[in-house]
């Protein structure tokens, strides 16, 4: 089940993408893959909230940085052949920075809600 809904991703967006339900479902696996070793009330309102927007986030950073089917890839950064190297740009304020399976933006907003960090417990 998605974070957020369709609706909500129309308004964060300011369209509908035609794969958007499968888009908030595979950035709502993303977010859930990041909070995998928290412990947290999913009933509390501030993680509904953060969990939310930060699968918006997920989503509309996925689509900036070229991946419209939400299944990880995207834009080639550049190639090499032999011992030639291209990058396709050499400011890094361009390229879209990601920690773990989270685009920036989306990993900030969960760890503002303090779901992240949490490391696997044991008795």
């Amino acid at each position: 089940m998605a974070y957020a809904t369709i609706e909500q991703l129309n308004e964060k967006l300011g369209r509908t993408p035609v794969n958007a339900q499968q888009l908030l479902d595979r950035a709502s696996r993303d977010v859930d893959r990041a909070l995998l070793c928290a412990i947290y009330d999913p009933d509390d309102q501030d993680v509904t909230d953060a969990r939310r927007e930060a699968t918006l986030e997920q989503v509309a950073a996925n689509l900036d940085a070229g991946n419209v089917t939400g299944n990880g890839g995207g834009r080639a950064g550049g190639f090499t052949i032999g011992r030639l190297s291209v990058q396709a740009s050499s400011d890094p304020q361009d390229r879209p920075v990601k920690i773990g399976s989270l685009w920036e933006q989306a990993w900030t907003i969960l760890q503002g809600a303090g779901l992240t960090g949490h490391g696997p417990q044991s008795r």
